[in-house]
Parts: C-alpha cells; sequence; structure tokens
C-alpha cells in the first residue's frame, strides 16, 4: 500500500483517504443512483446531500465537486434534467461546495450524483473501526427512508410524511459532524444502503466488537413502522436481510416492523457513532442545541466472534 494511503478498502469506510502534506489530506469519494422521490429538484438536493455524506463521516470538510449524471435523450423533459442539477447545486452552495464540472453519459434510466473531494488533517481521520467496549452508540437522524421512499412509488403515506423523509434525506451531515468535532469519537460511519444494521456490522467487525441495539430507542421517522406493516419493503432490505442472516442477532419477540426498518436500506441517512459513555451524553445535548436529533441506540461489547450485531 502507498504510504500516503491513510485509507483505503481494507476495511469498507466511507471514502478513501490521501495524504499530501504533513497536515493535509485528501478525503475522496463518490456516489450517484436513481430517483427515489418524483420531484427533480429535490432529487437533486437529495443525492447531492448523501454523496457529500461521506466526507463528514471521516472527520472532513467537503470543498470540491464533479457531477455524474446519466439521462436519456428522449422521454424526460429537458426541465427536469436541469432542475436535478440545479438542485444538486443549490445542496453543494449550502454545504461550501464548489461544483467545478462534471460528466453525462445516455442511459435510459436518469442516475445523479457526485463525486467529491475534501480535506482532512491526517491525525484527525474519523474510521468505521475503533469502537471500543463501553462506548455508547449515538444516531444523528431517523430511520425508515427507503421504506418512506417505496411507499411514495405505491402511492402510500401522508404528505406529511413524505415530506418528512425528504426534510431528513436532503439534511447535510455537517452540522452534526462539526459538533462531533469537538468530542473523542472512536469510529463513526454514515448509515446509507447497507442499512443500520449492516452499517453495524461493519463496525463492529473491523472493530473487534459487538454492537448492541436496543430497539425501541431507534429513531424512527413519522408512519414507518405503519407502511413497513402493510408491506412497503424495498428489494435492498431483503438483499441486507439475507447478508446479514449469520452475522446479526435480533432477539425473538420485537415486532416484525421495527426490525424491518433496522434492515432497511437508507439514502443520505445519519452518522453512526462510537463515543463513551460521558462524550455520548454530552455530545447529544450538544448535537440538539444545533438543531440535530440525536439519539443513544446503542452500547458497544466486548466479543469474541459473531454474531457481530444485535438487536434487542
Amino acid at each position: 500500500m502507498h504510504p500516503d494511503l491513510l485509507v483505503g478498502t481494507s476495511t469498507a469506510d466511507d471514502a478513501g483517504v490521501f495524504r499530501i502534506a504533513p497536515d493535509l489530506a485528501l478525503v475522496q469519494t463518490v456516489d450517484f443512483f436513481t430517483p427515489i422521490v418524483d420531484d427533480p429538484f429535490e432529487f437533486g438536493t437529495i443525492a447531492a446531500a448523501n454523496a457529500l455524506s461521506d466526507v463528514y463521516a471521516m472527520g472532513g470538510e467537503p470543498r470540491t465537486a464533479l457531477n455524474i449524471a446519466c439521462f436519456p435523450q428522449q422521454g424526460v423533459p429537458l426541465e427536469a434534467l436541469r432542475a436535478i442539477l440545479r438542485g444538486g447545486l443549490a445542496k453543494a452552495e449550502e454545504a461550501g461546495v464548489v461544483v467545478v464540472g462534471g460528466h453525462t453519459v445516455v442511459d435510459d434510466e436518469i442516475k445523479f450524483g457526485m463525486a467529491v473531494t475534501g480535506f482532512v488533517h491526517p491525525d484527525r481521520v474519523l474510521r468505521n473501526i475503533g469502537a471500543r467496549p463501553g462506548d455508547a452508540l449515538v444516531l444523528t437522524k431517523p430511520l425508515g427512508t427507503g421504506i418512506v421512499a417505496t411507499a411514495i412509488k405505491h402511492g402510500a403515506g401522508t404528505a406529511a410524511e413524505h415530506a418528512t423523509a425528504v426534510a431528513t434525506m436532503a439534511a447535510l451531515n455537517g452540522p452534526a459532524a462539526r459538533v462531533l468535532g469537538d468530542f473523542a469519537v472512536h469510529a463513526c460511519t454514515d448509515v446509507t444502503g447497507f442499512g443500520l444494521l449492516g452499517h453495524a456490522y461493519e463496525m463492529a467487525h473491523g472493530s473487534g466488537v459487538r454492537l448492541a441495539f436496543t430497539a425501541e430507542r431507534l429513531p424512527l421517522l413519522p408512519g414507518v413502522r405503519r407502511l413497513a406493516a402493510e408491506g412497503h419493503l424495498t428489494g435492498g432490505c431483503r438483499r441486507n436481510r439475507d447478508w446479514l442472516a449469520d452475522k446479526v442477532r435480533v432477539a425473538p419477540g420485537l415486532p416484525a416492523d421495527l426490525v424491518e426498518v433496522a434492515f432497511d436500506p437508507q439514502t443520505s441517512g445519519g452518522l453512526l457513532v462510537a463515543l463513551s459513555e460521558t462524550d455520548a451524553g454530552r455530545a447529544v445535548g450538544a448535537l440538539a442545541a444545533r438543531g440535530v436529533a440525536a439519539v443513544v441506540v446503542g452500547t458497544v461489547e466486548a466479543s469474541a466472534g459473531g454474531p457481530w450485531v444485535d438487536l434487542r
């Protein structure tokens, strides 16, 4: 491995980190996907927030971005495509990020996202490994975006439930990351396509510990348990269940709809952070003061091997 490659692919971290000076490293990531909401501007903001999140999860500040876009030649009004790009640009500007260009290809299915570059001090890089027994687990956004997005496609759920989910997905993780920068964070990741339990497994396995979640503490989007019970589940949720079958232990008797939310793939989800119990309480208060409704959702335990994650 190159001596200046501080973070590569060995631990499924959220971004790569490459040192370019003793006090400066680049954080680099890329993410793009198909529309999950009907409004093109909203889709652009969500896709941009999702891509930027990986830099925040590494303790960095995003600085530049390149658009990545796939558009059909026919069948989609040009104004819709422009609106997607405007949404991405608006979110980048909110984050203080300069969009320096990008690349488009012709595709039958719309896709949009960004390749993002950020800065971080080499000594302040956050990893998704390093959680310690006795740590508390803090989550900075509610769960259930995949379920609500699926319900939107099915014409289910209320307008208020849709609006809350969109606002959650479009919210930047920057404010949360900056608050957490004042605390001794042992491990951090953002919760996206592998769901809470999948990203928890990556943190637990990489750290050599077990992550234990209290199901009743999990923050949930409005209406998401009802929508899950009605069957508005993604294919990704089923794939996460299959992948994690021998890695996650679910306590008997937990409500099935609540368990589904824990497996639900998230788009632009919150940060999952491991830090000391004392710091966790202080961090939740500091986050609340910045408008981030973070919750302590579990603890870190010693482990001699799998299952790596408990949902109790």
